[in-house]
């Protein structure tokens, strides 16, 4: 699987500039300064430092009425997904659920909700600041079922086959070395556990200078794999039944899509 990226970046400093960017969302919806209106997940990337009109497909904008008058503003304030993975995943009472990129909680405090008080869900995030601005939303919402935990998504502070699920938003496509990331999910998973994942994925015949002249590797474009890479890569880590369905064109030839595949039993 390669690993598309900007040419004139090293990964490190890939890395530093992800991390950066979601510190500052994250100190943005801390303190209350995000209009939620104005959401960086709008417009033709994910993740993009622009703030054009909030359309329903991305963001805060993805969430269903009851969902967003559940969780507190901030954890809203602070959605940068492009999708809506725990629909995706279809999660049931009692699961234990893990969320790779879980930024302000929103979607670990949603999962809680439905796995309930005999499920448990963790969120492993690398930014400090989204892990306090989560945690704080947790206490908030009076959630006792959840656990943050400090980590990357290349290296899962879990021990093996430790959850029944894992969900990820839009996260995947901003990671160095997505071999990696998805083997760790195959890891921590039980067998016969399951992944639903929602993240930008390529059109096949689109190269990696391709989805770089499209957009920056932060902004969601140069990191996102295309279908057939993402389905070789979940092969190549063990996992069956992979399929990835493009839900809407986030830009030419890229596409928010829905992910799913079973760790064999």
């Amino acid at each position: 699987m390669s690993r598309p990226q900007s040419p004139s970046m090293s990964e490190s400093q890939i890395r530093e500039e992800v991390r950066a960017r979601y510190a500052e969302a994250a100190v943005a919806a801390s303190s209350a300064s995000v209009d939620l209106v104005d959401d960086c997940c709008s417009g033709s990337s994910c993740c993009s430092g622009e703030a054009p009109e909030l359309e329903a497909r991305f963001g805060a904008g993805l969430y269903a009425d009851d969902d967003q008058q559940a969780i507190p503003p901030e954890a809203l304030a602070a959605s940068l997904g492009c999708g809506n993975p725990t629909a995706v995943a279809s999660l049931k009472a009692g699961e234990r659920v893990l969320d790779l990129g879980s930024g302000g909680g929103i979607d670990v405090l949603l999962s809680a909700r439905r796995v309930g008080p005999t499920g448990f869900v963790y969120g492993v995030d690398m930014t400090e600041e989204m892990l306090q601005l989560a945690r704080a939303n947790a206490a908030k919402a009076q959630a006792t079922n959840v656990e943050f935990l400090a980590g990357t998504i290349e290296d899962i502070p879990l021990p093996d086959a430790a959850v029944d699920v894992v969900i990820s938003n839009c996260v995947i496509n901003l990671s160095i070395d997505k071999p990696k990331v998805l083997a760790e999910m195959h890891r921590v998973l039980v067998p016969g556990g399951r992944i639903g994942i929602s993240d930008v994925v390529a059109e096949d015949h689109l190269t990696p200078a391709d989805r770089a002249a499209r957009g920056s590797y932060v902004g969601c474009i140069a990191g996102a794999l295309s279908r057939r890479e993402y389905l070789d890569g979940l092969a190549a880590a063990g996992f069956t039944d992979a399929e990835v369905e493009f839900t809407h064109e986030s830009d030419s030839g890229m596409h928010n899509a829905i992910i799913r595949a079973v760790k064999p039993s």
